[in-house]
């Protein structure tokens, strides 16, 4: 059986643009909240709960976060992923349609991926695997051979796109064929 295995965030969803609300919640300058956003993300993504990780978050800036700022940094963040590319959701719509074996895998923390299960188009995938449930994250070995498990799948089964080279390594290096996402009309291509 061959699947199609897609990323999540910059692939099927637009940019999220929710980053300057979220530093004004913090009184901090967006360019250094993005620097600590980004850099203590892998912690979160890999299962640490929202308030961990936003306290470490605002331990970077100086700023004190209780639980309820905690909640709604982490309600702002999940509203920022939860658009998809149009293009994107139209090709999940194709191939689902034509009866395609898909696949989610994702950095993203445990609250997101309760979140993505809800929605409407989370039907499309037969597996979905976010890392903050795996507790580790790509472009880690041990999250694609967890994501072939789930599939009960051989890694040339899977073909699988990322918008992040490093991910793109980590899955050809476990045997997995994996492109860089270009955008949906790109990955029609690969698919064709």
């Amino acid at each position: 059986m061959n699947w199609i295995v897609f990323d999540y965030g910059d692939v099927l969803s637009k940019p999220s643009l929710a980053r300057p609300e979220m530093a004004a919640l913090l009184g901090a300058p967006l360019p250094e909240f993005e620097k600590a956003y980004w850099d203590l993300r892998i912690p979160f993504d890999a299962g640490c709960t929202p308030l961990e990780y936003w306290q470490s978050v605002g331990d970077e800036l100086g700023v004190a976060v209780d639980e309820a700022m905690s909640a709604e940094l982490t309600r702002i963040d999940v509203a920022g992923w939860g658009h998809l590319e149009p293009s994107s959701a139209a090709l999940l719509d194709a191939l689902a349609g034509a009866g395609a074996n898909l696949a989610l895998l994702s950095n993203a923390p445990v609250v997101f991926g309760e979140w993505a299960r809800a929605q409407e188009w989370a039907s499309h995938f037969r597996v979905m695997v976010f890392s903050g449930d795996v507790r580790c994250v790509k472009p880690d070995a041990k999250i694609f051979r967890l994501l072939l498990d789930e599939l009960g799948a051989e890694p040339a089964d899977c073909l699988f796109f990322d918008d992040r080279p490093s991910n793109v390594d980590g899955a050809r290096a476990v045997g997995l064929k994996a492109e860089v996402w270009n955008g949906a009309d790109a990955a029609r291509a690969w698919l064709d």
